[in-house]
């Protein structure tokens, strides 16, 4: 569930103020600020097992992965969001002082919940777009085995791959990383979050 809190217009220096002392996360929108609602455990699971695959996989690399609490800048749209997952080659391209707000993302890795599930798809996909250096896109299902992935190909376009059994294997197109249904839903219990 997503909250806004009341008053007309924030800027950017009021929000990140408010941010640093806000006891929930809130993402800021052109002006608004919108609170993030907690996560589950099937959420939390799905990107802990996610993040710590890819995380050891690419140990040794020229890539830093960020979960949760790494804020993106996205200059275009003017907003801070938090993604469940970001994948940067390279060293990290930092927005203003400090080092908890990034703008390089090459990957995206997002966990649906049912408040935010048509967000996700919809306008923070556009706004993610919109992002230069990001090549791909992937939903996480947490209710059922599904995950789409998004890829930009060589002119451009966004191509949607979807992945629907607990066989299958999720294989990125930006990196050389693969990882198995089992491992990524691994100590899911889809019958506690309906």
């Amino acid at each position: 569930m997503q909250i806004k809190i009341s008053k007309k217009s924030y800027t950017t220096e009021e929000y990140l103020q408010l941010e640093e002392i806000s006891e929930f996360k809130n993402e800021y929108r052109d002006g608004k600020i919108i609170t993030i609602a907690g996560s589950t455990t099937n959420h939390n699971e799905i990107a802990g097992n996610f993040c710590t695959n890819l995380k050891f996989t690419m140990r040794g690399k020229n890539y830093k992965i960020y979960m949760v609490n790494v804020k993106l800048w996205i200059p275009r749209y003017r907003i801070y969001t938090y993604p469940d997952i970001m994948v940067i080659q390279g060293e990290p391209i930092y927005e203003g002082s400090g080092t908890s707000k990034v703008t390089n993302p090459l990957i995206i890795v997002e966990v649906l919940s049912n408040s935010t599930e048509n967000h996700d798809r919809t306008n923070k996909f556009r706004f993610y777009r919109s992002i230069s250096t990001l090549q791909e896109y992937i939903i996480i299902n947490q209710y059922e085995y599904l995950i789409e992935q998004f890829n930009k190909n060589a002119e451009g376009q966004w191509v949607l791959t979807e992945y629907e059994s607990l066989d299958a294997v999720l294989s990125l197109k930006s990196i050389d990383f693969q990882i198995s249904f089992s491992d990524i839903y691994e100590g899911i219990n889809f019958e506690i979050e309906k």
